[in-house]
């Protein structure tokens, strides 16, 4: 029996070519390369030059994953760009990609998950297309972090980094078996009592200012693992599928701790981890789509692999994936 699933059949990726590294930092906070690396494991982040929005990177990433995926432009009818960090309020930064990929046809919108917002359009996407409403979809995490940080709090700015990343999903029919190709399950979940470990102080409502990224680590250290551990644990039990048949463990890179505190919970070995961390910084809803074009670049992913991508964000949010390439 076959069934219609959401196929990745291209990724791309794009990041400023400004890179940021920890003995620069030192110099402008108080902290230093080894104070860094112990505690997150980053070494160096990108940075979006002036005039770089987050949309010209979303752009930048969808062309690299329609190049990858050999398909053109005007095939895509549905583009889902995550993002916590638009060029404007409104209109999305979405239809700008659009524009600038030269679609007029289809639906084009944003979605904020914060950290978790790429596994959250890769959710979206994936109903919209098995429900044969759309038949080839972007989906895009894009970030400039760069932008709402406050460049005096070295428990933050240390952390972010800008970037964006790309895949391109097709409608298939798949055989219903362990051969399948394309996302299998996307298990969803938030809690906004936890609002305040992670969140920026500003916003068109409240103070009709951008505000700052603003962050109880310590407190979204404690809360990441168990919730990342459960929401995995649910993808594991709706697929029948257990962390001994995970080929590649993509997880969103927001601390080199918190992945290898994740993975060792859910019995992923080390060497199964797909680690983007220490040259990326953690870019929010574009880590993970950079992590996968990373590993298909250096041909770690192939055919046929089972990935897990999981993440957790601001809200808090969080979620996971199994995808079969």
């Amino acid at each position: 029996m076959s069934v219609r699933r959401s196929v990745i059949v291209g990724c791309g990726s794009y990041l400023p070519s400004r890179v940021l590294t920890n003995d620069e930092l030192a110099s402008k906070v108080d902290t230093s390369d080894e104070w860094i690396v112990q505690r997150t494991g980053i070494h160096e982040r990108r940075i979006a030059a002036p005039g770089e929005l987050t949309s010209h990177m979303a752009t930048q990433a969808a062309r690299a994953a329609l190049a990858h995926a050999t398909v053109d432009a005007q095939s895509i009818d549905l583009i889902v760009l995550a993002t916590s960090t638009p060029d404007n309020t409104f209109p999305a930064s979405a239809v700008s990609v659009q524009a600038e990929l030269g679609i007029v046809h289809g639906a084009a919108f944003d979605l904020q998950a914060v950290c978790s917002g790429f596994v959250y359009g890769l959710a979206t996407a994936d109903g919209l297309i098995k429900s044969g409403a759309f038949s080839r979809a972007l989906v895009i995490g894009a970030e400039t972090f760069s932008r709402i940080l406050d460049w005096t709090d070295r428990s933050t700015c240390v952390l972010f980094g800008d970037g964006a990343g790309a895949v391109v999903l097709e409608g298939q029919m798949e055989p219903d078996n362990r051969e399948g190709r394309g996302i299998l399950t996307v298990r969803l979940r938030s809690d906004g009592r936890y609002k305040s470990k992670l969140y920026v102080d500003g916003g068109p409502s409240s103070t009709g200012t951008v505000g700052h990224l603003r962050m109880e680590g310590r407190e979204v250290f404690r809360h990441a693992v168990a919730m990342i551990s459960d929401v995995v644990e649910e993808a594991f039990t709706t697929t029948g599928y257990t962390a001994k048949d995970v080929d590649w463990f993509i997880p969103h890179q927001a601390n080199k701790r918190i992945i290898d505190g994740s993975a060792h919970k859910l019995g992923i070995s080390p060497e199964k981890i797909v680690m983007t961390v220490d040259r990326h910084g953690n870019t929010s809803a574009a880590s993970i789509p950079l992590a996968i074009a990373d590993a298909v670049a250096d041909r770690r992913i192939k055919r046929g692999d089972l990935l897990l991508l999981e993440a957790m964000g601001g809200g808090f949010t969080w979620g996971a994936a199994l995808v079969r390439w």
